[in-house]
C-alpha cells in the first residue's frame, strides 16, 4: 500500500508579503502510516511543504529564478552563457552585467547603473561610494560612519588627543580602559553619577549598587573549568579558554543597568554610557526631541570635552 493513501485538499487565500500579492495555494492533509500531517502544496512544481512560511520562500525563490531567466532571454545578443541554477545566473549577473535586481533592467556600462541608482527614490543608495545597501536605516548608518563624518570630538583624557566622530564613540573609547590617560569604564562612570544631579539619564535606584559594583572585580581562575569549559558562575555562560572568560567577567555584562532612557514610553536601561547614547542618537524612540533629554545630552557632550577625566 502506497505510504500516501489519501489527500484532501482544500483552497484559501495565502498572503504573501514579501510579494505583496495574494495567491491560491493548497492546503493540504497527508496521511502517512495513518498519521495526519498538514502540508502545503506548490501546483507549479508539484512539491510539499512543511508549513505557509516555507511555501513563501520556495515561490520567492522560483519569481527571482523566473524573472532572471527572463532577463537573461533579453541578453541573448550579448551573452550566452548557460547555468544549471538561478543562483549562479544571479551571481553572474551581478558580477558581469550592469544589473538593477530591484527593477530588472540592466545598463549598458557601470555609469548608466550609477545614475539610476542616484537618481532613484526607492533605491537607498551612497553615492560618493556607490554602494546600493537593502534598507534606509542601513544607509542611515553608513553615512553616519566614520567615512562620511568628521572627527570633531575629542577626547579629554591627559595625553590622548585622539578624535571621534561622536558622543557614542567617545564614551566607548573611554569604557574600553584603552585610553592613554588610563580613563575607564568605572571612573567614566563615577564622573556621569556626579554630574547628573537631576537623574535625567540615570536611575536613582540603580546608582547605590551601581557606585558598590565600580570597585568589583571579578578574576577567573582554572578552577572555573567545569570538566567541559570555562563556566562564569554568575551567568553559568561556557567560554572555551580562560583569558575569554576574564575578559566576559571584565565587560559590564554583570553590571547595574545604571542608564535609564527617560523618552515617551520607552524606558530601557543600559549599563553604558555608550549604549544609551548611541540609543539616543538613533532617533528610535524619538528621545533626541524631549528637551530636558536633549539638553543633558549636549551639556554631557560639551563638559565631557573640557573636562579632564582619569582612572
Amino acid at each position: 500500500m502506497s505510504s500516501y493513501h489519501h489527500h484532501r485538499r482544500s483552497e484559501f487565500n495565502f498572503w504573501d508579503k514579501g510579494a505583496l500579492l495574494c495567491v491560491r495555494a493548497p492546503y493540504v492533509t497527508v496521511l502517512t502510516k495513518n498519521i495526519s500531517v498538514m502540508t502545503v502544496y506548490c501546483d507549479r512544481c508539484d512539491r510539499y511543504f512543511p508549513h505557509y512560511g516555507a511555501l513563501a520562500q520556495h515561490e520567492a525563490g522560483v519569481e527571482r529564478t523566473l524573472a532572471l531567466r527572463r532577463l537573461r532571454d533579453r541578453l541573448h545578443d550579448h551573452c550566452d552563457e548557460h547555468f544549471d541554477d538561478g543562483g549562479e545566473l544571479a551571481e553572474h549577473m551581478d558580477d558581469a552585467h550592469f544589473y538593477c535586481s530591484s527593477c530588472e533592467r540592466v545598463f549598458k556600462n557601470e555609469q548608466g547603473l550609477h545614475e539610476h541608482c542616484r537618481q532613484s527614490s526607492v533605491h537607498h543608495y551612497c553615492t560618493p561610494c556607490r554602494r546600493l545597501f537593502t534598507s534606509a536605516n542601513n544607509l542611515n548608518a553608513h553615512m553616519n560612519s566614520a567615512l562620511h563624518k568628521p572627527r570633531t570630538i575629542t577626547c579629554p583624557g591627559r595625553g590622548c588627543g585622539q578624535s571621534f566622530i561622536n558622543g557614542p564613540s567617545l564614551a566607548a573609547h573611554l569604557e574600553a580602559g584603552s585610553c592613554a590617560s588610563g580613563a575607564n569604564r568605572q571612573s567614566l562612570n563615577r564622573y556621569i553619577r556626579a554630574q547628573d544631579t537631576r537623574n535625567v539619564i540615570t536611575d536613582p535606584a540603580r546608582l547605590i549598587a551601581a557606585a558598590e559594583s565600580d570597585n568589583t572585580r571579578y578574576v577567573a581562575t582554572g578552577r572555573s573549568w567545569n570538566g567541559t569549559a570555562y563556566e562564569c558562575y554568575l551567568c553559568h555562560g561556557k567560554f572555551r579558554t580562560l583569558p575569554g572568560l576574564n575578559q566576559h567577567l571584565a565587560s559590564p555584562r554583570h553590571e547595574e543597568q545604571t542608564y535609564i532612557c527617560r523618552g515617551p514610553g520607552c524606558s530601557r536601561r543600559f549599563q553604558t554610557l555608550s549604549a544609551l547614547w548611541a540609543h539616543v542618537d538613533s532617533e528610535q524612540c524619538g528621545v533626541a526631541r524631549f528637551g530636558a533629554v536633549k539638553r543633558a545630552m549636549d551639556e554631557l557632550s560639551d563638559r565631557l570635552q573640557r573636562t579632564r577625566i582619569a582612572n
